[in-house]
């Protein structure tokens, strides 16, 4: 009945929006190069009625009177005058670049985070600078200054990280890199680990269901990695780091101009981070001891209409945690050792078909094999995984107002996963091999009212080999009733396949006995979001206001137990509700010219029914999900961009922990808020900068990460009991250096 109501109050809302919609221009700000110009200021000539223009270029300004002069400026480029006829069409101006005047050219600072305007979708875009006001030595590192998504570690001796997005854990984020689907199944507890930070070129995060082109799999989220493309890729650039707890990288990446038609890139990456720490004296290792080796290569080949794109990847990494052997004399110690090697081939075909219409047609396809031999002290457990992915997708703009996109997809999971278990001294081994096939047809349409009013609607089904037949309904709406509010709107379905042991294999890290249902469901659930932007002029600049929230209902949920038994974890079918509501406030102002404040709050209430063994239903709050999360990060940039100094602060509310054991418990059920602040200095030359800074400035730390640290062996050991920072304060350096391509 709930999801029927909003769907009838998005249907009022895009019937006002039709008969409220206005007239407006609309056009596209880039540079000599094609490149778009983020941030352009946009106004009618004579007037103080202007705009931005948005993480593409793109900008929507509503017509002024009988004014027919747009003004586009941007500081270290020729201000354009374009006078704006009658015609419909989307303009595009092009900026010229002013002359330097020797070596330095006055320019107006980039923006880090970029919420696009123009798209239905509620999408953050973080782009490379904002990357560079942290040590962002890889994808787990690169969310510090970003309010939506929280990085944290699973367990406090294999060093997994776990993304949460909207109350929910990272399984529920559908992670794509190139807006293809990666990192799923055997990949997920370690894939953030997996993308070097300097390779980026791009973060989109976008909140609730997104697109249907990319799948079904988005339940809470999506986020999408960009590379650095070898077309627009400086022709080197470098990366060195260095911190105080042992840790140091280097990472390098390169492009080549074959000819005017093919180019290519070559990205390395090295990381060792084998120095011992135990800061709270219980034996064991804050963060484990990691060495990794990542190589990509890919090329770009482009004709008149047609565009190819192929890629080879390859990486290999080695993780111990467990018991520190330096300065103690462990005769046969806990130890936890992953072994991974991966390799991945992608390539995406599009043909321009009609460039008036923006009529193409694309082929993408990729393939992988994870392979993961670990052992958990005397518990082995292996997993190999193969993935196939492939989609055809289609794209026409039959007017500027109606656009339809159409595709098939097909997407392979194979699993072999071998867990054993010590049972009485004799060693039993559980076998969980499957695989998965789904193929699915989609259809996607967009009505397009002058970018005043947006309504995108899509519909997917496909067919598993293991769920059978499934339907994916998802709509979004977006409208400005003036320049300065606009309003998103969004309702859909979102479904996933639980692998529960290689998603969440970090909790052999306990003593905990493992339980695993027979027939699990698949994963589905309705997902309801609101958002509303303000963009307020106030003292000659722009305050933006951001309110959102989102809805997560589950129809079917694989729940995760750690509450019914303090000494087993249980996976089985939901038998109740399970949901979770997301408030969050953002406010983000320029005070002065190269300084800007960025203060958000959100609210999290996730609750599930969990089942005890005698059967009873209980619904509880999530474990080891705060409650709130408050984000402050200032960042100042001198006006010729000779110095940049960054701080950020996050206020993380407390939580519920796990249900302890009633006769001896080893922990409070819950756990008390902390605030972990970190800050960078960066100094800038003209190819190169350098940076020192610190994270977790103040030095908290989770004094007990880890339960019965004393006796690994024994029935209480749980090393899965993680709210909060494992390691304290990390003092680091580093410099990076490019060779553009101007």
């Amino acid at each position: 009945m709930l999801k029927h109501i909003y769907f009838i109050i998005l249907f009022f809302l895009v019937s006002f929006c039709a008969i409220a919609a206005e007239n407006d221009v609309k056009g596209r700000v880039l540079d000599e190069n094609n490149q778009p110009i983020i941030g352009a200021n946009v106004y009618w000539e004579g007037t103080q009625q202007g705009t931005t223009s948005d993480m593409n270029g793109h900008f929507v300004l509503p017509k002024k009177g009988k004014v027919e002069n747009l003004v586009v400026s941007y500081i270290g480029y020729t201000t354009a005058v374009v006078p704006v006829k009658g015609s419909k069409e989307e303009l595009h101006v092009v900026l010229k670049g002013e002359v330097a005047l020797d070596e330095v050219v006055v320019s107006e600072r980039k923006m880090g985070t970029i919420a696009s305007r123009v798209s239905v979708l509620q999408t953050q875009k973080i782009t490379y600078d904002e990357l560079c006001r942290a040590a962002c030595c890889n994808l787990a590192e690169s969310f510090e200054t970003n309010p939506s998504v929280d990085v944290s570690y699973a367990d406090a001796a294999t060093g997994a990280r776990q993304i949460k997005l909207l109350g929910l854990s990272g399984t529920y984020v559908q992670m794509l890199t190139e807006n293809y689907p990666n990192f799923r199944g055997a990949a997920s507890p370690y894939g953030l680990d997996y993308v070097p930070g300097p390779w980026m070129e791009s973060i989109q995060v976008s909140k609730g269901t997104s697109s249907v082109k990319n799948g079904y799999e988005a339940l809470a989220g999506q986020i999408n990695v960009e590379f650095k493309k070898p077309p627009t890729a400086d022709i080197f650039s470098g990366n060195l780091f260095v911190s105080d707890a042992g840790r140091y990288e280097g990472n390098a990446d390169a492009s080549w101009h074959v000819n005017d038609k093919l180019s290519t890139g070559l990205f390395v990456h090295y990381s060792n981070d084998k120095m011992q720490h135990d800061g709270n004296d219980d034996g064991f290792l804050d963060t484990p001891l990691k060495e990794q080796v990542n190589v990509m290569n890919r090329w770009f080949h482009k004709l008149d209409n047609y565009v190819a794109q192929y890629g080879v990847r390859y990486l290999h990494e080695d993780r111990t945690g467990g018991q520190v052997t330096k300065h103690h004399d462990f005769v046969d110690p806990y130890q936890v050792k992953l072994n991974t090697n991966r390799a991945e081939l992608f390539t995406k075909q599009a043909y321009i078909i009609d460039k008036e219409k923006v009529e193409s047609v694309a082929l993408i396809l990729s393939g992988s094999y994870h392979e993961q031999k670990s052992r958990y002290d005397r518990t082995p457990y292996n997993v190999y995984q193969k993935n196939v992915y492939a989609s055809l997708l289609y794209e026409k703009e039959f007017t500027p107002k109606h656009s339809l996109s159409a595709g098939l997809s097909l997407n392979y999971d194979g699993f072999d996963e071998n867990l054993g278990q010590p049972v009485n001294n004799v060693m039993e081994h559980s076998f969980y091999d499957r695989s998965e096939t789904v193929a699915g047809a989609y259809a996607q349409y967009t009505y397009n009212l002058n970018d005043k009013l947006i309504l995108l609607a899509g519909l997917r089904a496909d067919y598993s080999t293991s769920y059978d037949f499934f339907v994916t309904p998802r709509i979004h709406i977006k409208y400005n009733p003036f320049t300065w509010f606009h309003i998103r709107a969004s309702a859909g379905k979102g479904f996933r396949t639980a692998n529960v042991l290689a998603e969440n294999n970090f909790l052999l890290a306990s003593s905990r006995k493992i339980d695993i249902a027979d027939h699990l469901d698949q994963e589905e659930a309705w997902n309801t979001g609101l958002n509303l932007s303000f963009y307020i002029p106030l003292f000659g600049k722009e305050l933006t206001l951001n309110g959102e929230w989102y809805y997560t209902d589950f129809l079917k949920q694989v729940v995760v137990d750690m509450d019914s038994d303090p000494h087993a974890v249980s996976f089985y079918n939901l038998d109740g509700r399970s949901y979770s509501n997301s408030f969050q406030v953002e406010a983000t102002y320029p005070f002065f010219r190269g300084f800007t404040l960025t203060a958000a709050y959100r609210y999290t209430d996730a609750k599930t029914d969990y089942k005890d063994v005698e059967g009873k239903i209980t619904r509880l709050k999530k474990p080891l999900v705060s409650d709130f999360k408050g984000l402050l990060t200032a960042s100042y940039q001198t006006p010729l961009k000779k110095w940049q100094f960054d701080v950020t602060g996050q206020f993380n509310g407390g939580g519920r922990m796990p249900m302890p054991d009633k006769v001896n418990p080893l922990w409070k059920p819950d756990f008390n808020a902390y605030t972990v602040v970190n800050a960078q200095v960066t100094k800038y030359f003209r190819r190169w900068s350098i940076y020192i800074g610190a994270e977790n400035l103040f030095n908290y730390k989770q004094k007990n990460p880890i339960i019965d640290a004393e006796n690994p062996r024994g029935e209480n050991f749980d090393g899965s009991m993680v709210w909060g920072p494992v390691h304290g304060r990390k003092l680091y350096a580093g410099v990076r250096f490019n060779i553009s391509r101007d």
